[in-house]
This record gives C-alpha cells, sequence and structure tokens, in this order.
C-alpha cells in the first residue's frame, strides 16, 4: 500500500462543507461520522451492509464497480439529495467499498450539477481533497455524457493508450507508468 493510499484511505475526506467521501472502513466508524456531523451517509455499493448508526439518515445505491455498470442513473437523484441534505443544515458522507471509483463518481457529478463546474474542474478538486480516486473507466464516459448533457461541452475525453481508451487527464500519468 503506498503512502498516499494508506493516508487517505480510512478516513473522511471533506468536499464541501456538506460533502464528505470515504471508503466502507471509515463509513462504519461512529465516532467518525459523530466528529464529523454527518446526518447522511449513502452507500454506493452492493456488496457492504450499512452500519444503522442512530440519528442517521441511511440510503443504498447498488451499484457494481465495473464499467458496465449503469451509474448515470443515479447522477441526478444522488446530487438533489446531497443538495437537500446540505439546504437543511445536513451533511452527507458518500462511499463505496474503497472511496476510489463509484463514491467518488458521484461527487464529481455532484459538483458538476449544483457547483457549475466542469468535469476537468470537478475530478481536479475531489482529487485535491482524496488524492486515490480514480474512477473507472466505463464512469468516465458516463461523467463525459453527463457533463455534455448539463453544458453542452466536454473537457475531458477518451483517448487511446498503451492501456487502452482513458481520460485525457490521464494520458501524462500513464506515459509516465510506461517508463
Amino acid at each position: 500500500m503506498t503512502a498516499s493510499l494508506h493516508l487517505h484511505r480510512h478516513r473522511l475526506s471533506r468536499i464541501t462543507p456538506c460533502l464528505f467521501l470515504s471508503d466502507g472502513v471509515a463509513a462504519g466508524n461512529a465516532q467518525l461520522l459523530i466528529a464529523n456531523r454527518i446526518t447522511t451517509v449513502i452507500n454506493v455499493s452492493h456488496e457492504l451492509a450499512n452500519m444503522l448508526h442512530p440519528g442517521i439518515e441511511y440510503f443504498r445505491v447498488p451499484v457494481a464497480d465495473t464499467p458496465s455498470a449503469r451509474i448515470s442513473a443515479c447522477f441526478n437523484s444522488v446530487a438533489d439529495l446531497i443538495r437537500n441534505v446540505g439546504e437543511r443544515g445536513g451533511r452527507t458522507l458518500l462511499h463505496c467499498a474503497a472511496g476510489v471509483s463509484r463514491s467518488a463518481t458521484l461527487c464529481i457529478a455532484y459538483l458538476m450539477k449544483h457547483h457549475a463546474m466542469s468535469l476537468v474542474s470537478a475530478h481536479d478538486w475531489v482529487r485535491s481533497c482524496r488524492p486515490i480516486i480514480r474512477p473507472n473507466n466505463g464512469f468516465w464516459r458516463q461523467l463525459i455524457h453527463y457533463e455534455y448533457l448539463l453544458f453542452g461541452i466536454n473537457t475531458v475525453h477518451m483517448v487511446h493508450s498503451p492501456f487502452g481508451m482513458i481520460p485525457d487527464i490521464y494520458e501524462r500519468e500513464s506515459r509516465m507508468v510506461m517508463y
């Protein structure tokens, strides 16, 4: 496990004043939830059970971390839920197993829809808050399509690489891995 992964894996990463991102271990830690005044937990997984701590509202978004999973089907509903919780003065924790792909994808979609951020800006922001994020390529395709639906533009494109199709923002990293 790299130092960065170890530092960020089992903690809550603050994305906005009312939105946090984590893995399943952190989401199950009652003291961590209380310390960060989390009122709503959204579990973006098939495989993890909700821990059901008193005073916290729980939602499950059963999505597999596979490129073929249709995570975009819940972009609007999850983004609207996060906004509504924030408007009531609450705080939402979005989590999946590792806090890397599924929950990060939904954080990015939320920022695009309710903070009018471009896909590249939303990704860069979430990554600055939680450096280990890495949505899978199928989720990237859906985010790219969502950005176009919201704004009529695309700030990220899928490109060919030695590893197959990847988002162009990962091009430089993929070249560094090759050498």
